[in-house]
């Protein structure tokens, strides 16, 4: 834009000085010519004044002498009779010319022009007065005034195109501005904000887009808020829930109840927790996925080894530090396992890798059928609500990834979430020693 804003500027410039330009170069050459024959007609006055006093060759020779032109043999007198004081440049026919019509004439010789001043005798009689005017004193100071007005428009589109880029810098400047903001509220960031520059326009613009950006902000805080409200009105059937458990005889099945209800409330806190967080306060928040696979694992292996699921886990030794809250990272692999558990029969195994490029959750059941569907929000084949899958597909998102369906290595369904992970990150993970396919925990 500033390149084309500079190029418009050039050419409307150039063309209003080429407007100028040539007149006023066409002028300065017609005074130059005008001022040297209004000096030749001063010369050949005083010459015809001289005429008028006495036709003697010595006076003459003495007058023509006084003026400017005479010592540079630029004047001449054709008296009556083809005698010719000076030095003659005109035509014979020229001079004739003059003598009958009683008017000055302007002819062209080599190298200038001459111009013939009549003047009137006794007796009838006519001289006709020389003054020869040479090309030089025709363009006097002509090129100077052609370099000096050329320099001057040079000077113009200069500036002219100069103000241009200025203002092609700032409409540009705040442009690009609002658009870097754009594309970060596009990625979730709701934290940023612009600093109005640029024309009148531009700056209403990004007005208006901090008033939006505050707004969507306040808009999913209050979301949050009331999602956590919601989360916390769980507590009461949790705690029906936990009376219950505390009736129960001791034994393995109301130890494992119990269990489940602290994992339960602990989730429902975490749950709250993370959605009262702010939109500023959870863009700033990093979560290592090595970590939250290994916690989230522990919590469903006690559940695997009573379905009778063997499991297992390849991770790296290094951390994969990723751009998303830590609850939203726990959403993303309890969905994943989550559907593992409820779409496969007992005993149906499954594996999680985890490097710094993916988390690919696979397993052995039955697979899907439709991967496609199964990525729209809502849809589930499996009568399910059909969000599990969404709830990973957002944090691929937050994550700079992507999510694929197809199937694996062992026969069922395998979910790749591809990942960005931060710089922080190594590019790839430690190698590790391939695991055998089994029941157990990560190490």
């Amino acid at each position: 834009m500033r390149a084309t804003l500079a190029r418009g500027a050039l050419a409307v410039t150039s063309m209003v000085a080429l407007a100028f330009l040539v007149p006023l170069a066409l002028v300065t050459r017609q005074i130059a010519e005008d001022r040297a024959l209004l000096d030749a007609r001063q010369q050949a006055a005083a010459v015809v004044t001289a005429l008028a006093v006495s036709t003697d060759p010595t006076v003459l020779s003495r007058a023509m002498a006084a003026t400017a032109d005479g010592p540079r043999q630029r004047l001449a007198v054709h008296l009556p009779g083809g005698v010719t004081l000076g030095t003659r440049r005109a035509t014979a026919s020229d001079v004739a010319l003059t003598a009958s019509r009683g008017g000055s004439l302007t002819a062209p010789v080599d190298d200038g022009l001459v111009y013939l001043q009549p003047a009137a005798l006794d007796g009838g009689r006519s001289a006709v007065v020389e003054v020869y005017v040479p090309e030089a004193d025709l363009s006097r100071g002509v090129a100077t005034a052609w370099w000096s007005m050329g320099a001057l428009a040079a000077l113009l589109v200069a500036i002219s195109v100069g103000l241009a880029d200025r203002l092609g810098w700032r409409v540009v400047g705040a442009t690009r501005q609002l658009a870097r903001a754009s594309k970060a509220v596009g990625s979730g960031d709701l934290t940023v904000r612009v600093i109005p520059a640029g024309p009148p326009d531009l700056v209403e613009v990004g007005e208006a887009f901090n008033s939006m950006a505050g707004r969507l902000s306040s808009v999913i805080d209050a979301e949050r808020e009331r999602a956590a409200d919601l989360s916390h009105r769980l507590r009461t059937p949790l705690t029906a829930l936990r009376l219950d458990c505390d009736a129960l005889p001791p034994g393995p099945a109301a130890d494992r109840m119990r269990q489940a209800v602290e994992a339960l409330d602990a989730e429902i806190d975490a749950i709250i927790a993370g959605a009262r967080r702010t939109a500023a306060e959870r863009a700033a928040e990093e979560t290592d996925l090595v970590d939250v696979v290994a916690d989230r694992l522990a919590f469903w292996a006690v559940l695997a080894e009573d379905h009778g699921r063997p499991w297992q886990v390849v991770a790296g030794d290094s951390p994969v530090w990723l751009p998303v809250p830590r609850t939203d990272a726990i959403g993303a692999v309890d969905a994943l396992i989550g559907n593992i558990f409820r779409h496969t029969p007992h005993g149906t195994g499954f594996r999680v890798t985890v490097t710094s490029q993916a988390m690919v959750v696979e397993d052995a059941g039955p697979g899907i059928p439709d991967p496609d569907a199964a990525l729209r929000r809502g849809v589930s084949g499996g009568g399910s609500t059909g969000l599990g899958l969404d709830i990973v597909c957002q944090l691929a998102r937050q994550a700079g990834g992507d999510v694929a369906v197809d199937r694996g290595d062992l026969g069922g369904a395998r979910i790749t979430v591809t990942l960005s992970p931060l710089p922080d990150s190594p590019a790839e993970p430690a190698p590790i020693p391939a695991l055998r396919f089994r029941r157990g925990r990560p190490t």
